[in-house]
């Protein structure tokens, strides 16, 4: 199949398809005329990849992970590792994403939000103001 056919029954777009093949995560074959052609097995591969990318892993743990999933001698126990490992850089990121929103609400409380040109939350990214809470 072609490359369109592949992103339709993968999900995955043309694009990023590309792209995945020059980080190495997909090698379709090439035909005589040097267009890609996809195979049933590239296609559970994007897939994989999409499905991996919804859980929003890196693309270097994708590519740990495709390795593990394509080693019949795997064990899951690195499977496992790996995505509790994850699961913690997504706590310390929410955490993270839930300070910064903290953050903005505070500022956004100490606007006025009329007409004058005062305004804390543009002073706060300029570097004037050190408008803090708790």
């Amino acid at each position: 199949m072609n490359i369109g056919e592949a992103a339709t029954a993968s999900g995955v777009s043309a694009k990023m398809i590309r792209h995945y093949e020059t980080l190495g995560l997909i090698q379709p074959q090439r035909r005589t005329n040097n267009y890609r052609a996809y195979t049933d097995q590239n296609v559970a591969v994007l897939r994989f990849i999409r499905h991996a990318r919804d859980l929003a892993f890196p693309l270097s743990e994708v590519k740990r992970l495709l390795g593990l999933w394509k080693d019949g001698t795997r064990q899951s126990a690195e499977v496992r590792r790996i995505a509790l490992s994850h699961v913690d850089a997504l706590e310390d990121k929410a955490r993270s994403l839930k300070a910064v929103a903290d953050s903005l609400r505070h500022l956004a409380r100490n606007c006025q939000g009329n007409d004058r040109p005062e305004c804390p939350i543009l002073e706060h990214m300029e570097g004037k103001a050190d408008v803090r809470h708790h």
